[in-house]
């Protein structure tokens, strides 16, 4: 793309961010547009429900880039103001003031938001503003019902019990994250919040946030102070209704990230067909969405020399004292080895295992180095049996 040409970039959380910078590292001159629907220059995410929650960071440690480095892009930045539509054959991004963005070039990075049930009064943690909000309302003395004991869950309950508030923590599932990590590793990993005072109730459906808390399917009651929503996201893509983008669960892309010609998806909101997994895949972690930007950015740029993004995905949690990692796809997994250390003491590596080949690890309580090795095995496509075979 010469200098004449406009590249929009739609999303200005991580994915967006990495794909602007990749334009321009790679040799990109023309105008660059970068639309994001929060106030917000782009920040980082994962410390929203862990240093910010529970106020051991100020809101400036969460920035990306300086505004220096911001500014030395050269970007065209439309902050605070949402993407409503988009029409591939005039090649046009509609944004919420009115105004309509010509683009030669377009990468979709809007990333996901917050389920919610009916009523009013419950938080939700995706932004900074929601970041905020709830920690203003956490302490000794306050009662906290988080809904939801995924993995966004689980950190914000970890939270609230170190900032000295009660928990109560809600889950549909007779295990937490058994769909995730498998029933025993789920059971584990859900002991901690246990052992740290946390009132674990599974098995049960919330249809209602109330005044003084939420209703459950069965008809009962669990008053609160403060309600959090964490009972997973919903893919924004409605701006993209009507625009003839394939829409399912996400913008459906290729393995090169590509939507149609010249539109490409990144991040959160993206659902691609990962070659290295051979299934269609939708990534809610931070490392994924810098990860796809830099990768959509390069295809874009180079329709004749693309690439697959093939990653093998990466994401981290901390509960307590408590470090969780994992690489791979775990999701499908029909079969779990503890392949180093002891699961019962939340010290462990743990396999699994997707037909013949290892899918993915997961690590509690352990350093790096211990997890690495296994990441490349996972990239390499190794055989279950090799994998298994060389743990033993």
């Amino acid at each position: 793309m010469t200098q004449s040409t406009r590249i929009v970039v739609v999303g200005g959380s991580a994915a967006g961010l990495a794909a602007v910078e990749t334009l321009r590292r790679e040799g990109y001159a023309g105008m660059l547009t970068l639309v994001g629907d929060e106030r917000h220059a782009p920040y980082d995410r994962p410390p929203l429900s862990k240093q910010i929650l529970a106020g051991e960071w100020d809101r400036a440690r969460l920035a990306l880039r300086s505004p220096d480095d911001l500014e030395a892009l050269g970007l065209d930045l439309r902050l605070g103001v949402a993407a409503t539509g988009l029409d591939p054959e005039d090649r046009t991004v509609t944004l919420a003031d009115g105004e309509s963005l010509p683009y030669d070039g377009l990468i979709v990075a809007t990333g996901v938001r917050p389920r919610t049930l009916p009523g009013a009064g419950a938080h939700v943690l995706r932004t900074l503003d929601d970041a905020l909000a709830l920690r203003d309302r956490l302490g000794p003395g306050r009662h906290l019902v988080v809904v939801g004991a995924g993995f966004l869950g689980a950190e914000a309950a970890a939270v609230a019990r170190g900032l000295g508030a009660r928990v109560t923590l809600l889950e549909p599932a007779p295990v937490p994250l058994a769909h995730a990590v498998g029933e025993e590793v789920g059971r584990v990993l859900s002991g901690a919040h246990l052992d740290h005072g946390v009132e674990l109730r599974t098995g049960v459906s919330v249809t209602e946030v109330t005044g003084d808390g939420v209703r459950l399917a069965d008809g009962g009651v669990v008053d609160a102070d403060e309600v959090l929503m964490a009972v997973g996201s919903l893919p924004n893509t409605e701006w993209l209704t009507g625009s003839g983008l394939t829409l399912d669960n996400g913008l459906v892309c290729d393995e090169f990230s590509a939507a149609a010609p010249g539109v490409y998806g990144a991040g959160d909101v993206a659902r691609w067909h990962n070659p290295l997994f051979g299934v269609d895949m939708r990534i809610e972690h931070r490392t994924n969405a810098a990860e796809q930007g830099m990768a959509a950015a390069r295809n874009l740029l180079r329709p004749d020399a693309r690439k697959p993004f093939a990653p093998v995905p990466y994401f981290w949690s901390d509960q307590y004292d408590m470090k969780i990692q994992a690489y791979g796809y775990l999701r499908g997994h029909e079969e779990v080895a503890v392949v180093a250390g002891d699961l019962g003491e939340r010290r462990c590596v743990v396999a699994y295992r997707a037909g013949d080949r290892l899918a993915g690890v997961l690590a509690v309580g352990m350093p790096p180095k211990a997890i690495r090795p296994w990441r490349q095995a996972v990239a390499t496509r190794t055989t279950w049996r090799e994998a298994i075979g060389g743990a033993a």
